[in-house]
């Protein structure tokens, strides 16, 4: 059964992730007509800031609302709130249940699609700070679908609502996708601890560490966005300095900690990057580089044949 090309929508879970989307959903002409929420007091206000909307007892309820019903709930959430599911079978409009989980699998919505209704997953890749420039950041970025049919029509169109770019993901490939998206977002910020943790044997505090790298590492994303990764790869590894790498390695290694197991790995992708070049360093440099980090990542003393 087709959805309206304005179906109704509602949410379980009134947290940044909800607030965001049906703000602006509801300012692109999409109604937004029910919430449930574990708090009665976010669920009302909620529901205060969006016209026509009502604050609804269960996910039941919010399901006799709404042609769509996105599960905002933590992923462990996910899977009950699908059991208590109850789906009114005389409706004569199609419905959708549909979690916004990046790493949990679609099927675990079986039990609502088993009573009639069409499942699917929909994960903003955005970082949602709860305040109100969530509502115009988020233009621009990627919205990964797992949906099939008119589901996914028209939870495409509901991205570009966003003014977003909608992805397609297959089934079962969530957890990877998941994983691999922390590296530009929690991993990211791992990177910048690191920063700050080895700066500090030099008497930098966080403040000016992170004065100093930020806008490093802005300005590598935007060189990134214009010339793609190996494009925008910077440091010995790209210069083919392979003796600074032998000795930043030594240095690391003698400090103690996984610091120069985190470098030598982080150096072996780089090594990776530094191949696809249009002008890479020498092969034997490279070679040489990789055989010194291999060396690191083993113990052993780093070193050029």
């Amino acid at each position: 059964m087709p959805f309206s090309t304005a179906p109704r929508l509602g949410f379980v879970g009134a947290g940044r992730l909800a607030r965001c989307l049906a703000a602006v959903w509801s300012r692109a002409g999409y109604p937004v007509t029910a919430i449930a929420n574990r708090s009665a007091a976010s669920a009302h206000e909620f529901a205060s800031k969006l016209p026509g909307c009502v604050v609804a007892e269960d996910a039941s309820a919010v399901a006799h609302h709404a042609d769509i019903v996105f599960l905002t709930v933590p992923d462990d959430s996910i899977g009950a709130t699908a059991n208590a599911l109850r789906l009114d079978h005389a409706r004569d409009s199609a419905l959708a249940i549909v979690h916004c989980s990046g790493a949990t699998p679609v099927d675990v919505l079986a039990p609502a699609q088993a009573q009639g209704a069409d499942i699917g997953g929909f994960h903003p890749l955005f970082l949602f700070g709860g305040l109100p420039s969530d509502q115009t950041r988020i233009a621009g970025c990627s919205v990964t679908i797992e949906a099939s049919g008119p589901l996914h029509d028209t939870l495409t169109a509901l991205v570009q609502a966003l003014g977003c770019h909608p992805l397609s993901i297959p089934p079962g490939g969530r957890l990877l996708y998941h994983a691999a998206a922390h590296y530009a977002a929690s991993f990211a910020l791992c990177s910048l601890s690191e920063t700050v943790t080895l700066w500090k044997e030099l008497g930098f505090d966080e403040d000016d560490a992170l004065r100093a790298v930020l806008p490093m590492l802005a300005g590598t994303i935007e060189t990134a966005r214009e010339k793609g990764l190996p494009g925008a790869l910077a440091g010995p590894v790209s210069r083919g300095d392979a003796g600074i790498v032998v000795k930043q390695l030594a240095l690391l290694q003698n400090l103690g900690g996984d610091h120069a197991t985190l470098y030598a790995l982080m150096s072996r992708r780089a090594v990776a990057l530094a191949k696809r070049r249009v002008s890479p360093p020498p092969a034997e440099t490279l070679d040489a580089m990789s055989h010194a980090i291999e060396l690191a990542l083993n113990g052993a003393a780093p070193h050029l044949d």
